[in-house]
C-alpha cells in the first residue's frame, strides 16, 4: 500500500479520489460503523467548487445542491425583511464559479464515495486505526476491525481523522488553541412543513441578541432545514427546546418542528495542530485545525489540504520528496489565516455585530495564495491560476480549466508559435493571440482575457502546479 488515509470525510475522500487517479494505491478507512448522516458543513465555498471541478464531481455537487437561501429575519415575533449573508456575485472570465453552494456534508461525501469507487477504491467503514510506527521506509499501522486486527505497510499515512485525531495524538503534536465551554450550540437537520423551505428563517429576541434565537437554512434536496441554537448549561439537547425557540421568538403558532435527523452540540474549539508532519505521516483538515462554523470555512479548507498534498506525495511516490515540506509551510500558515477570520466572525455574531452574518469576499477562499512574502506582482508565484475562455485549434470554445483539469501540470506558453518546451509532468500548450499561427498544441485568447488574468508578456512562460497556482513564471 502507497498511501493510508485514516478518515473519510470530505478531506479524506478529495484525497482520495486525487491519489487515486495519478494511479497511486491507496485505502481509505474510517472508524464509523456507517456513512455520516447530516449536513454539519452545508456550505461551499468557491474555490472548493473549483477543486471539485477538476476532480470532476462539480456537475454532480451543483444538481444535488442550491444557491445560500434569502433569510426571512423576524425579531420579538415581528417580521423585519429579508437578508441575505452576500448578494451573488456574476461569473467573469477568471472566476466562473464566484458564489457559496449549499449542499449538506453528507451528501457532498456520498458524490465523492461515488466518484472514489469510479477508480476502484471503497471506504472500509468500522475500520479503527489503532497504532502506528514509522522508520526510513514507511509506516506499519495496525487496523481494527469488529475486533479482528491487521497490520498495514503503507510508504505514508494521513490522518485526516477529525478534531479529536487519533493519528495527532499518537504523534505527540500539540492541537493549541482554546475551548470555550461557556458557549454552545445546537446544531442540527429538522423539518418545519409550515414554512417555505425556499426561505431561510431567523427568529430571535432582539437584533442586538442574536445568540436568543434560532436560525434554519433550508437543505437541499428534502424538506429538512439546518438548524442552530444556543444550548444552555441546564437546557436538554433536542426537539423540545428547539421548538420551545421557535414559539418564543417566531411570533408564529403554526410552526411546528418534527423528524430531528441529525443532531450535535458545538462549543467554540478553536485550535491548530503545531506540526501538520512528522515523517512519513501527515495531518489534514480537523486533524490540523478545527474552526467555529461561522464563515464556512472549515470543511473548504480540509478540501484544500487534501488537494494541495495529494499531487505532492504521488511525486514523493515517484522519487522526489523534494516538495513535502511545502504542504505545511504551505497549508499551516492558511489555516492559520482562516482561523483568524472564523474567530473574528464568531465574535461579531456573539456581540450582536449589524454585519455578524455579512460575507465577503474573504470568505470564498479565491484569495488565498503561496505567494513569497514581498512579492506584490499583479500575478505572482503561489497565486491561484484563473480561468478564462479561449478556443482551441479546431475552433471550439474552452477554458484554461478545461486544460488544467486532470492530474498533470500545465505549461502556459503565451505567444509561442515555435516548438514547445518539454516540462516533466506537464502538459505544454500555446496561448496564442487572433491571427497567430502554430502546428503545436495551442489554444486562441479571441478575446484576451488569458493573456490579461496572467498579466503575460508576450514570450513568457507559466507553469500551472496541478493544484492549481502558479508554479513558475519565466
Amino acid at each position: 500500500m502507497q498511501v493510508l488515509i485514516a478518515g473519510a470525510g470530505p478531506t479524506g475522500l478529495t484525497l482520495a479520489i486525487d491519489l487515486a487517479r495519478r494511479g497511486v494505491r491507496v485505502r481509505l478507512v474510517d472508524q464509523a460503523p456507517e456513512f455520516f448522516a447530516g449536513s454539519r458543513g452545508d456550505g461551499i465555498q468557491p474555490r472548493a467548487l473549483e477543486v471539485f471541478d477538476d476532480l470532476g464531481v462539480l456537475d454532480a455537487v451543483l444538481a444535488a445542491g442550491a444557491p445560500t437561501p434569502v433569510m426571512r429575519a423576524y425579531l420579538g415575533g415581528e417580521f423585519v425583511g429579508e437578508r441575505r449573508m452576500a448578494e451573488p456575485v456574476a461569473p467573469t472570465p477568471a472566476v466562473p464559479y464566484p458564489n457559496l453552494w449549499t449542499l449538506g456534508q453528507s451528501r457532498t461525501e456520498a458524490i465523492l464515495r461515488d466518484r472514489l469507487a469510479e477508480f476502484g477504491v471503497r471506504v472500509e467503514t468500522g475500520t479503527a486505526l489503532v497504532s502506528f510506527e514509522q522508520d526510513d521506509s514507511g509506516v506499519t499501522v495496525v487496523l481494527d476491525r469488529d475486533g479482528v486486527r491487521e497490520t498495514v505497510l503503507a510508504a505514508y499515512l494521513v490522518g485526516a481523522d477529525g478534531g479529536r485525531s487519533t493519528v495527532r495524538k499518537t504523534l505527540g503534536i500539540p492541537f493549541e488553541g482554546s475551548t470555550d465551554e461557556s458557549l454552545r450550540m445546537l446544531l442540527g437537520d429538522v423539518r418545519a412543513d409550515a414554512l417555505d423551505h425556499t426561505y431561510g428563517y431567523w427568529f430571535a429576541a432582539a437584533a442586538d441578541r442574536p445568540m436568543e434565537g434560532i436560525a434554519l437554512s433550508p437543505l437541499p434536496g428534502g424538506k429538512h432545514f439546518q438548524v442552530a441554537a444556543p444550548l444552555t448549561e441546564d437546557a436538554e439537547a433536542g426537539l423540545d427546546l428547539l421548538q420551545d425557540y421557535v414559539d418564543r421568538h417566531s411570533g408564529r403558532t403554526d410552526v411546528v418542528l418534527t423528524d430531528l435527523a441529525w443532531v450535535t452540540v458545538w462549543r467554540p474549539n478553536i485550535r491548530l495542530a503545531r506540526t501538520f508532519r512528522a515523517g512519513r505521516v501527515f495531518l489534514a483538515g480537523d486533524a490540523a485545525h478545527a474552526h467555529p462554523p461561522t464563515g464556512g470555512q472549515g470543511m473548504n479548507t480540509g478540501i484544500q489540504d487534501a488537494y494541495n498534498l495529494g499531487w505532492k506525495l504521488a511525486k514523493a511516490l515517484d522519487g522526489d520528496e523534494s516538495l513535502l515540506d511545502s504542504y505545511e509551510s504551505e497549508r499551516r500558515a492558511v489555516a492559520a489565516r482562516v482561523l483568524g477570520l472564523s474567530t473574528e466572525l464568531l465574535d461579531k455574531l456573539v456581540e450582536g455585530d449589524e454585519d455578524a452574518m455579512a460575507r465577503g469576499e474573504d470568505t470564498r477562499q479565491l484569495d488565498i495564495s503561496y505567494r513569497a512574502p514581498g512579492d506584490h506582482r499583479t500575478m505572482a508565484v503561489g497565486d491561484r491560476a484563473p480561468d478564462a475562455p479561449v478556443k482551441d485549434a479546431d475552433g471550439h470554445a474552452v477554458r484554461l480549466f478545461d486544460l488544467f483539469r486532470g492530474p498533470h501540470a500545465t505549461l502556459l506558453c503565451f505567444g509561442e508559435t515555435g516548438q514547445l518546451p518539454s516540462e516533466p509532468g506537464a502538459r505544454s500548450i500555446a496561448v496564442l493571440r487572433p491571427g497567430a499561427t502554430t502546428t503545436e498544441p495551442h489554444v486562441v485568447d479571441i478575446d484576451g482575457h488569458a493573456f490579461t488574468a496572467y498579466a503575460a508578456a508576450e514570450g513568457e512562460r507559466v507553469l500551472v502546479r496541478p493544484d492549481g497556482y502558479l508554479g513558475r513564471r519565466s
